[in-house]
């Protein structure tokens, strides 16, 4: 029996990224960003084959979906019709998802040795409560250094060029950490 390609999409609150749900493992357990197709190559067949289509701006993979960002002037039926053939004749070709392991992004800086502490609750909150609903809307949430009070965070996939982002950064991220760790003073994107 051939193994059948559901695909099912999810609206995020970016109007130019759309989530695809596949129902299977892509990156368990991580996430991989490719917002150039410079940057998936020899890195991603997966996220290469994407970059075929049409007006794709930006891929971000996750666990089991992928998010796929357009050029704003391009309509979300011409991509899924070249679409829906490029994942049917990647996922039957057998090729990996990624090559190697997913990227893992290293701090912009080391923290002092005072701030540990600190630092292990940040990341905590941050994989706890805000990491699983930014993947929701098709993203992730990176954090990148803390310093001087300074949470510094990046944003992928459907978040890093949504318009709400800085909303959700401030009224979100930024609020909630400061209820919990009143040693946070700002957090700031990357």
């Amino acid at each position: 029996m051939e193994d059948v390609l559901t695909i099912r999409t999810e609206r995020t609150p970016n109007p130019n990224s759309l989530k695809y749900v596949l129902g299977r493992a892509l990156v368990p357990g991580g996430s991989a960003n490719f917002p150039t197709p410079e940057s998936a190559k020899g890195r991603s067949p997966l996220a290469e084959k994407i970059y075929t289509v049409p007006g794709v701006l930006g891929v971000f993979i996750g666990p089991d979906f992928f998010t796929l960002t357009r050029d704003e002037g391009v309509n979300w039926s011409s991509v899924n019709e070249v679409l829906a053939p490029a994942l049917e004749a990647f996922f039957a070709s057998g090729a990996p998802v990624l090559e190697g392991k997913a990227e893992v992004r290293a701090p912009m800086f080391e923290h002092n040795e005072a701030d540990a502490g600190l630092v292990a609750k940040i990341e905590e909150l941050l994989e706890s409560q805000v990491r699983p609903a930014v993947s929701q809307d098709g993203g992730d949430i990176v954090f990148r250094g803390f310093e001087k009070g300074i949470v510094y965070l990046e944003l992928h996939g459907a978040c890093s060029s949504c318009p709400s982002s800085t909303a959700t950064l401030k009224a979100g991220v930024e609020s909630m950490l400061k209820l919990h760790l009143p040693q946070v003073v700002e957090v700031q994107a990357i």
